[in-house]
């Protein structure tokens, strides 16, 4: 599929409708989505912090039942992310031909195979188990580093999206 394609397929005329006769629509959703991003980030980041050997004085099992607030705010990003793409009133294309989206998208990729390989491979059971003043295996502390990048990334090229020119200048493309 072509990128044009794409962007054709994404484009939703009933919901640009929608987000565009309703002022309201588009601030309540990057609303949303901060609040999404900083339940993500604050939470994740902190067990990623405590994973590398911060707040030691905590055991890492301890945060495990803020893991679903984080979820939460994932599948709020996920949803106002689809009505920012599907709604925009110039079309989806906006966000396929951008560089900063597509670079975003790779970070949300990196930190979702993170997660997976964190869980498959019986990291995240070994982390939960960790006591207070204890210290993570390093294997953990790898998958902790990726993911705090991914997510700065994730938060970095999200920004960019209104300045994708900028960056393609920065890039000399």
């Amino acid at each position: 599929m072509t990128l044009e394609a794409l962007s054709h397929a994404l484009t939703i005329p009933a919901m640009q409708d929608f987000v565009n006769s309703h002022a309201w629509v588009w601030p309540v959703c990057e609303m949303t989505h901060y609040v999404g991003m900083s339940l993500i980030v604050g939470l994740i980041g902190t067990m990623d912090l405590r994973i590398l050997g911060l707040f030691k004085r905590l055991p890492i099992g301890a945060l495990q039942p803020f893991v679903p607030l984080a979820i939460i705010g994932f599948l709020g990003n996920l949803l106002t992310g689809i009505v920012f793409v599907t709604g925009t009133a110039s079309g989806a294309e906006f966000y396929v031909d951008n560089l900063s989206f597509q670079l975003k998208l790779v970070a949300l990729l990196v930190a979702g195979l993170n997660l997976v390989i964190f869980q498959i491979t019986g990291l995240e059971k070994a982390v939960y188990a960790v006591p207070a003043n204890g210290d993570a295996p390093g294997a953990a502390k790898v998958i902790a580093v990726l993911s705090l990048l991914a997510w700065v990334c994730t938060i970095f090229f999200g920004r960019l999206l209104m300045y994708n020119d900028t960056l393609l200048i920065f890039l000399g493309l």
